[in-house]
């Protein structure tokens, strides 16, 4: 009853002018406060994490400038509000650096195609930390054509609440790609406060039961830490590894409104599987390597090794695969195709890189580069998932892939890729992308006619010591061309190209900017879609040697392999409605016309004939 009378008096209150904006007030906050969201209304309502959104505002102008990069395809990053779950790492083929887990992984064999296999107990980062911080916030980037991970921390300090005091840790972790021992991390701090920083330097140390020992010894006046451990492989054999680490101060004084800029350089040496009777004499060459090294690398300059590195990746990524447009789910994205082929080469060692290569092994592997006898065989690997696959979220699948890579390459006739390290792997998956194949005298792009309705770009394919780009693109109208471009050389190029078939005269191949575009036929029975050969002849004899029954255009193809549905589906589907109308049609007749229908519309009095058929009389007036 107490309920029914308020119900009743409830018109009565929303009557008053007051009550109906207090009614209105509540829905629009209840609005709002929906509308943030759980993790805005936390931050929101409370104090703590409001200046964590102070660390977080610095934080968006520093990885600002990475954005281009990722959108362009040359990295990718995580932050707080973007998680991305893949490893971040940076190697070189002998060692490789974990950045999530702060671990090193390291190879026992300096040979190509085997990768660092052995994770170690050894952490090869050194943690840079403001004690007493307020908050912070960070962001991580994986930059594929430097080979380096970076990290942006923001700081604020416990004594501040404004975003211009946030310290900013600017870190850059690489593998040195042409110096295969060689790890370097990079510290920058700018403090724009009105104080002085005082950040702590910690290394994280070996634990009790640890494989890993620590001793601080002297190079050239200098201190330095020297490290060494084992690892246990199988046949218990042992790979001892040895790291020697300049030493930093535990504290890093930044004045107010200046910057730091300092690094830590560890070189990293190991041994093939050894017996335990020969770890003594080991340890001690070992030992001197490592001090020999770190010693030539404090009298160099940092930022020259820096550019070194940067530019042996570079020059790596001028092969590639480039995505253009893709169309349907089951081909690999350019996020994945570059991350791909960025942990493979991180894994991989780059002989060609090695300055105690003598010139004439050097001369030898440049030219299995240049002429990769029998890769690729077989079909195009483009849609296998496995090779390209879409998430890779720890270092150990990485070499699990590595694994799989190098022996897919292998079977598939490019052995000799393979032993030319980093660099021939790139080539041996750009031609595995799109189906490339280098026969006695000619490289053939066999790609399945059916899947061309991609767009995409194999770029720095090496033959005859020219650089081939070879595209599929799309015209206006969605059919697939072929444009093959030349890196321009000093010397003249002397290639030759022609479509399927080769029923046309081949076309000289040059360096013009603009390239030479080809048309999509295709062979019954099927063969490759172009041919490109240094030998003019080779492509003229080609012709008569390939035996075809019939030439289509790419779309004729399609016509016929895909007709459509057949014509009875179709006379069905037309049968079928038709009697379905037919049905409806005698329904309606029924209700209206037929034996006891309804009066079509309402009068005061209504006859029925004697045929059936309905019809209203008016009632006299």
């Amino acid at each position: 009853m107490w309920l029914q009378q308020r119900l009743k008096g409830l018109p009565g209150l929303l009557s008053s002018s007051w009550a109906r904006r207090l009614l209105i007030g509540l829905l629009l906050f209840l609005i709002f406060y929906w509308f943030l969201g759980a993790d805005r209304r936390f931050r929101f309502f409370d104090g703590s994490v409001q200046s964590g959104g102070v660390a977080g505002q610095c934080l968006q102008a520093e990885i600002h400038r990475w954005k281009s990069l990722v959108e362009r395809g040359e990295g990718i990053y995580s932050t707080p509000q973007e998680k991305v779950d893949t490893p971040f790492v940076s190697g070189n083929g002998h060692v490789l650096i974990d950045t999530d887990s702060n671990r090193l992984w390291v190879a026992s064999s300096s040979q190509a195609g085997s990768g660092p296999v052995h994770q170690t107990e050894y952490s090869p980062i050194v943690g840079v930390h403001l004690p007493g911080k307020r908050v912070e916030a960070q962001a991580t980037m994986l930059w594929f054509r430097k080979g380096a991970v970076l990290s942006v921390r923001c700081v604020l300090p416990a004594t501040s609440q404004s975003a211009r005091d946030c310290v900013t840790i600017r870190e850059e972790f690489i593998a040195h790609r042409s110096r295969p021992n060689v790890c370097l991390q990079r510290i920058h701090i700018n403090n724009p406060s009105d104080r002085t920083a005082i950040l702590e330097v910690s290394s994280e140390t070996p634990s009790f039961a640890s494989k890993f020992s620590s001793s601080v010894e002297k190079v050239e006046d200098k201190e330095f830490v020297l490290s060494s451990g084992k690892v246990l492989v199988e046949k218990n054999r042992i790979v001892l590894v040895v790291v020697a680490t300049k030493k930093l101060n535990s504290r890093i004084q930044v004045s107010a409104k200046s910057e730091y800029t300092g690094s830590v350089l560890s070189v990293v040496w190991t041994s093939e599987p050894i017996e335990a009777s020969r770890l003594e004499e080991t340890f001690i060459a070992l030992r001197d390597g490592a001090k020999k090294e770190l010693g030539e690398l404090l009298r160099a300059n940092v930022d020259d090794l820096v550019v070194d590195h940067q530019q042996a990746w570079m020059d790596l990524f001028i092969s590639g695969v480039e995505m253009r447009k893709i169309t349907d789910s089951h081909t690999p994205s350019s996020h994945t195709v570059n991350t791909t082929l960025y942990y493979i080469l991180s894994s991989s060692t780059a002989p060609l890189l090695d300055r105690r290569l003598s010139g004439e092994e050097h001369a030898h592997l440049e030219s299995s580069l240049n002429y990769a006898d029998h890769c690729f065989s077989g079909h195009a690997t483009m849609h296998a998932e496995n090779l390209w696959p879409e998430r890779v979220s720890s270092a150990a699948q990485i070499l699990q892939l590595v694994t799989l890579w190098t022996l897919t390459l292998q079977k598939r006739g490019c052995k000799v890729l393979v032993a030319a390290g980093a660099h021939g792997v790139m080539q041996g998956m750009v031609l595995s992308f799109g189906g490339l194949q280098f026969t006695e005298n000619h490289l053939q792009f066999q790609a399945d006619p059916d899947v061309l309705h991609n767009s995409y770009a194999l770029r720095g394919i090496h033959y005859n010591q020219d650089l081939i780009n070879l595209a599929v693109l799309l015209d206006a109208e969605g059919k697939p061309f072929l444009h093959v471009s030349v890196k321009p050389q000093e010397k003249p190029v002397q290639l030759y190209a022609c479509e399927a078939g080769c029923l046309n005269e081949p076309v000289e191949l040059t360096s013009e900017v603009k390239g030479h575009t080809f048309p999509v036929m295709v062979t019954q029975p099927i063969t490759p879609l172009l041919y490109i050969s240094t030998d003019l002849r080779h492509l003229q004899d080609l012709r008569h040697t390939l035996h075809l029954k019939a030439i289509l255009a790419h779309e004729e193809h399609m016509a016929n392999r895909y007709p459509g549905l057949p014509f009875l589906f179709w006379f069905s589907v037309a049968s079928l409605i038709t009697l379905f109308h037919l049905f409806l049609f005698k329904l309606i007749y029924n209700e209206y016309c037929g034996p006891g229908a309804k009066p079509l519309f309402r009068s005061k009095v209504t006859s029925v004939s004697e045929d059936g058929c309905c019809h209203d009389a008016r009632e006299a007036a």
